[in-house]
């Protein structure tokens, strides 16, 4: 076993790329276990910052600051897929990354990603990649309206997405998500539209020999495209709960996954699932593993990163996380009597900004 490979010990430093809530909690959960965390981020306000004091402010671009940052760190992983995989590679040259930046590359490109899920054999919304608006055209009449357009990156709470129902909206739509640096239209993908019956997805964990962890799928409301609520126990079966685990760990070990993955999943009105997005990383939808959990997803991939053995993933408690979005916060000492808040230390609080959630527990299988 190399020293790049050596599990991380208590008092050890476990390196966050990205300074947001996420990596917060994920600070926050290392702190628990006896680690210690840098975070590097590319501006100077990261709520991360406000839970350790180790960080380093420098472009995520800048390869000379990211091996000062992993001389300093015994482990590293990240807080989003919107990095460069090419930076996180670079890490990987001189400290344990996990996951890796191969993982990253595959999800952090919709096209990509669609593509490598149906080689799984798993189910996906029918894609098209767009790249021109010839292509456009021809997605579109490929595959029917109502359909929706993405960019195939940076894309996220409905952000970079169009609902087009013609191949001229189509061609309008790819028009409009213009690319920087980059001239002209950002590459897309069209996909199909799905009608479901409701959303869920699964987090779950893989650790660096394989064994593999997964919470109870939460199901998942939406609202403007932005996550609302997440209840555990929803609406999926026991059967379907066995079939979302089974899903995300077809997922994980094609990956050779090493950390926590969420797979958001569509619910079909026959009970089917199609696969929508995965996530490299710890999600919102698992949020309420932080109570309703012995060990929470932020714990888990702690623990995974670092080389530890995984937690328990059983849930002690129904669950409902509801976000707190844009100046909803200001209800703070309401929220505050609810239930379990959590704050994320954001300055501006700005239509569709998440600036933390509340959950709210029963007694397991009161609901």
């Amino acid at each position: 076993m190399t020293n790049l490979e050596k599990p991380v010990p208590p008092g050890g430093t476990i390196g966050i790329v990205g300074g947001g809530q996420l990596g917060r909690m994920l600070a926050m959960a290392a702190a628990r276990l006896g680690l210690q965390t840098c975070i590097f981020n590319d501006a100077p306000d990261a709520p991360a910052f406000q839970v350790t004091p180790h960080h380093v402010v420098a472009p995520y671009e800048d390869l000379a600051a990211l091996e000062a940052f992993a001389d300093r760190c015994d482990a590293v992983t990240f807080e989003s897929e919107n990095l460069p995989a090419h930076a996180i590679a670079r890490l990987a040259q001189h400290v344990w990354v996990a996951p890796g930046a191969e993982a990253l590359a595959i999800t952090q490109d919709r096209l990509t990603e669609k593509s490598f899920v149906e080689k799984l054999g798993l189910k996906t919304a029918p894609f098209r990649e767009v790249s021109s608006a010839e292509q456009a055209r021809a997605a579109f009449d490929d595959l029917g309206g109502p359909a929706i357009l993405k960019t195939r990156r940076f894309g996220y709470d409905g952000k970079g997405q169009a609902k087009v129902t013609s191949a001229e909206e189509c061609v309008a739509a790819f028009g409009n998500f213009k690319g920087a640096p980059m001239q002209g239209s950002m590459p897309c993908i069209l996909e199909g539209f799905v009608d479901f019956a409701f959303e869920a997805s699964v987090v779950a964990a893989r650790a660096r020999d394989g064994a593999f962890a997964a919470y109870d799928p939460p199901e998942n409301l939406h609202e403007h495209h932005i996550l609302r609520r997440s209840t555990v126990p929803g609406r999926l079966t026991e059967a379907q709960g066995h079939q979302a685990k089974a899903i995300a760990h077809k997922i994980a070990a094609a990956l050779d996954y090493v950390g926590v993955l969420a797979v958001e999943l569509f619910v079909g009105h026959d009970g089917g699932l199609t696969v929508n997005e995965i996530a490299p990383r710890v999600h919102n939808s698992g949020h309420w593993t932080i109570e309703a959990c012995q060990c929470s997803q932020f714990e888990q991939h702690i623990r995974a990163v670092a080389g530890w053995p995984l937690g328990s993933p059983v849930r002690h408690a129904d669950a409902v996380m509801e976000n707190i979005i844009g100046a909803e916060a200001d209800a703070w000492e309401s929220l505050a009597r609810s239930g379990a808040l959590h704050l994320y230390g954001k300055k501006a609080a700005r239509p569709g900004r998440k600036m933390g959630h509340v959950t709210r527990l029963l007694p397991r299988g009161s609901k």
